[in-house]
């Protein structure tokens, strides 16, 4: 409850006289503040608050709410700025109170365990505790048990801890390591992009102290996440990678026979590594490797993080936790944030808090926070989840370690994020060969003068007696021995490639040709029993008529052993995969019903509301089917699921599309992170993607999944991309994914007509034999035809069907259903066999700019020799036209060219 005290004087005094008559007739919060009263021994004799001393509490209760929403407002947060001294609303004056006022003992409720004590005190605890070097924002959360605990962790000590002795101690040695690290670089590698944490050196010890927090919370791994500023950094002196690596790295003296993929540099790659945490604790810590997109990696640290728990059975996720670095304009400005925060608290992605560090350099590259952001705090985008908000001056240490240890407690107690903007800045400009005085001259003669932090609170410690002069100088003397003497055994000569380790359920997946052969048939009697299992539901639940209907339609045609459908091959692929002990997670925008409601892979009581999954009450030894309707988003989710499938190669993980061209909002994950993430960073990924596809004459939007961008990315078999046009195909092309000993990204042109089309069903030994074939040959038309056709996907069945009708059957028709890897040894063979074929046409329906040909026609010609043509739409802008009418028309025409009509 917040007052208004000038104006509302006479209100209050009425709250009070009705109070007094009927406690009943007042709100619960009236009721708790005028109880307050009675309790405090005031000294009337009646024990009867009068009207001024009634004020005089709610002026108090007021000022003590103002201080804990708004006291941030006058904390001394920046480093290179005069701290504030006045707030208007801050006033006594804003409170209806004197200066008199001061020394009079009042009744705090709520406050230090509601102790009567002096105004005076009161107001010199909540300017120490809000306005010194911490500004806390955290009155907008609703529940008032989080910010009572949080209260009661920061009033007590005025948000003002005094460490021990030791803790002191590291805190020194970590600032210290830190920045006669960064000083060698600068003397040793000069003009070198490094991207240095000078200004910022206070995050080295922040993350020091959260892992020996998180390690005495029992965590076992923590995932972290971080932009290129400082990365270097903080591998040394937080992850205790050796200088020599990283010198190694600067010096480029790798022998090029040992180089795996293109590599990439230094400040984007990433690291594992276990730690020793005193006390006798081990914590893994994984550092996620990203691109220069800074807040791209987001979402795939929670991605990793949420499979790291799952993996480990961490139900109540503590034994993993997520760490992000953030920039503070990056964090302000990239939208995937906003993204990845809306994540937190959703079931299918939430890793129970994540611990947000925004590393708040003042500025982004050359642009000023006046010109980059609409906000006052570059956090305020994370205000929308109801979580802790805490601003720390980026240069006294003990404060920042302090909130660091506290957010993760809050974390732990919570399950929430807790986001720390440290206000630091950069001594050397956006990286080490920019000139920042070009445009910041005033700021940056402000930072000349900046002593380095080090030195300063290594001062302070010496006045303390924690630490002599000659205890300090020994300190930085041996520092600079070990980075001379690992500098002196790399510098000039030949480095071994380091060691690239990752989490070790990647140790028995293999690296075999992409294009080995394996057969993923299913006995018959075991897909029907798979089928009769994902048709029983618990009794009494009421599946929807018209529902009911199309399910016995399914089981039907499995029993029979034809007519399977799209969606019951996928529901067969997904339970086999389930009884083989392989776990499925598919997530997407309404994909369990799917959006075209074909899949219904969880049913809903139409009575009840209540959910049933078939695919999880298959038997009892059976894997997990994790099936999740995803918030409105692309990037962030794909990000996610694409971190998922780093850390769980024994899990089909699947990202669908609402629609193909969906995937054009994820294009930053799809070209920095899963077409090339193992040759960057030897990161490999099985990650799979349904990307719904075909020209159905309903406009330019959502008819292309642009399987031109794909095919672009596409070499050094770096990722899969299959048109498959029959459930039987599609059965086992999923099965395919997890049964080889390899991993390549997976990209589906999904069909949408054919999810229902007539001609578009298989038989049941279409899927209890065989495997999945890149290239579907037309075995029966004849070796020397006039012309053939070479096609894929869902034009296949609209030639077909004109052919029919037209009865012409000397064009063969062959579907190519995988683009890449590229099926060259089956497209000879094909073409020895037609080798006295007329001519050769690929025909898709896709513009002539887009669709297959760019790819394909090329690598036509050069296998067969001889000129391929083309048949299809004129190239274009837009992929298809908004009418349908012209659609159809410009449909028949191709139909009628390919086939000579």
């Amino acid at each position: 409850m917040e007052f208004s005290i000038g104006w509302n004087a006479d209100y209050i005094d009425a709250q009070y006289r009705l109070w007094k008559s009927d406690p009943k007739k007042v709100s619960r919060e009236w009721r708790i503040f005028f109880e307050g009263f009675e309790l405090a021994s005031f000294p009337e004799p009646s024990g009867i608050c009068d009207r001024e001393e009634v004020l005089l509490q709610a002026g108090v209760q007021e000022l003590i709410h103002r201080y804990r929403d708004i006291g941030h407002l006058l904390a001394c947060l920046d480093p290179l700025a005069s701290c504030p001294i006045d707030h208007p609303l801050l006033r006594l004056s804003s409170f209806n109170l004197s200066e008199a006022a001061l020394d009079r003992n009042v009744q705090a409720p709520g406050f230090l365990h509601s102790k009567r004590m002096p105004l005076r005190e009161i107001v010199s605890i909540l300017r120490d505790t809000y306005c010194g070097s911490v500004g806390v924002e955290y009155m907008h959360l609703q529940d008032p048990s989080e910010r009572a605990w949080l209260q009661d962790r920061m009033e007590p000590i005025r948000n003002r801890p005094d460490p021990a002795a030791d803790e002191k101690l590291a805190i020194l040695s970590v600032l210290t390591r830190a920045t006669l690290f960064e000083q060698f670089l600068h003397t040793k590698y000069v003009g070198q992009k490094r991207f240095s944490l000078e200004g910022a050196e206070v995050v080295t010890a922040m993350l020091d102290s959260l892992l020996r927090r998180a390690a005495e919370a029992q965590c076992r791994e923590v995932i972290l996440g971080m932009a290129h500023r400082g990365r270097l950094n903080v591998l040394v002196n937080v992850l205790r990678k050796p200088y020599s690596d990283i010198f190694c790295e600067f010096e480029d003296h790798y022998d090029p026979e040992s180089m795996v993929g293109s590599g990439d540099v230094k400040y984007h790659k990433g690291y594992m590594a276990d730690l020793e945490i005193p006390g006798g604790r081990s914590l893994r810590v994984l550092l996620a490797a990203n691109p220069s997109h800074l807040e791209a990696v987001d979402p795939v640290v929670e991605g990793i993080a949420r499979a790291r728990q799952d993996g480990c059975g961490d139900c109540l996720r503590r034994q993993v936790l997520s760490v992000l670095l953030h920039g503070d304009a990056a964090f302000a400005g990239q939208g995937v944030v906003a993204e990845t925060l809306n994540l937190s608290l959703l079931e299918g992605y939430s890793t129970g808090g994540t611990i947000h560090v925004v590393v708040n350099n003042q500025i982004g590259f050359t642009t000023l926070p006046d010109h980059a952001r609409s906000t006052r705090y570059s956090t305020d985008v994370a205000k929308m989840l109801m979580v802790p908000i805490f601003h720390v001056h980026g240069e006294d240490p003990e404060a920042a370690c302090f909130l660091v240890k506290l957010a993760l407690d809050y974390r732990m107690e919570f399950a929430k994020d807790v986001v720390i903007d440290v206000v630091c800045f950069r001594r050397y400009g956006h990286n080490e060969g920019d000139e920042p005085y070009f445009t910041q001259p005033v700021m940056y003669d402000r930072i000349k003068e900046r002593p380095q932090l080090w030195r300063g609170y290594a001062a302070k410690l010496r006045d303390e007696g924690v630490v002599s002069d000659g205890e300090i100088e020994a300190m930085q003397d041996g520092i600079r021995e070990c980075l001379e003497k690992a500098f002196d055994s790399v510098h000039d000569k030949t480095c071994p490639l380091p060691v690239n380790r990752f989490i070790e359920s990647w140790d028995d997946i293999g690296r075999d040709d992409p294009e080995t052969p394996v057969e993923t048939g299913v006995a018959e009697e075991t897909l029907v029993s798979l089928a009769r299992g994902m048709n029983a539901f618990p009794s009494g639940f009421s599946v929807h008529p018209r529902l009911e209907r199309i399910l016995a339609r399914r089981l039907e045609s499995v029993e029979k052993g034809e007519g399977i459908d799209w969606a019951t091959a996928e529901l067969l692929a997904f339970g086999t995969l389930l009884e083989e002990r392989t776990p499925v997670r598919l997530s997407g925008q309404d994909s369990l019903r799917g959006t075209f409601s074909h899949r219904h892979s969880v049913l809903t009581d139409v009575k009840t509301g209540e959910r049933f999954t078939p695919l999880n009450a298959l038997s009892p030894r059976q894997a997990r089917y994790c099936g999740y309707d995803s918030m409105l988003s692309e990037n962030a989710v794909l990000g996610f699921e694409y971190g998922y499938s780093l850390a769980e190669p024994r899990t089909l993980v699947i990202w669908e599309a609402q629609f193909g061209d969906f995937a054009n909002n994820a294009q930053v994950m799809i070209d920095q992170f899963i077409s090339s993430g193992e040759t960057k960073w030897q990161r490999r990924s099985g990650l799979v993607l349904l990307l719904p596809h075909g020209l159905e004459g309903q406009g330019a939007e959502h008819s292309s999944a642009r399987l031109e961008r794909f095919l672009q990315l596409c070499a050094e078999d770096n990722i899969q991309v299959c048109n498959p046009s029959t459930p039987a195909q599609y059965f086992h092309l999923l099965r395919r994914q997890v049964k080889r000993n390899v991993r390549k990204p997976l990209v589906v042109m999904a069909p949408k007509s054919l999810l229902r089309h007539p001609l578009a069903v298989s038989a049941m030994a279409d899927l209890s034999v065989g495997r999945f074939r890149e290239v579907l040959d037309d075995p029966g038309e004849s070796e020397a035809p006039e012309r053939v056709l070479f096609c894929s996907g869902k034009i296949y069945y609209d030639l077909v069907g004109k052919r029919d009708e037209a009865r012409t059957g000397r064009i063969p028709i062959i579907r190519i259903e995988q683009f890449h890897p590229f099926p060259e040894r089956l497209l000879e063979e094909i073409a020895a066999k037609r080798s006295r074929a007329g001519e050769w046409v690929w025909v898709q329906e896709e513009p002539r700019n887009m669709g297959g040909w760019g790819f394909v026609g090329p690598r036509l010609e050069a296998l067969t020799g001889r000129e391929v043509g083309f048949i299809g739409r004129k190239a274009a802008a837009s992929p298809a036209t908004g009418s349908h009418r012209a659609h159809l028309a410009e449909q028949e025409a191709i139909l009628r060219e390919a086939l000579k009509l």
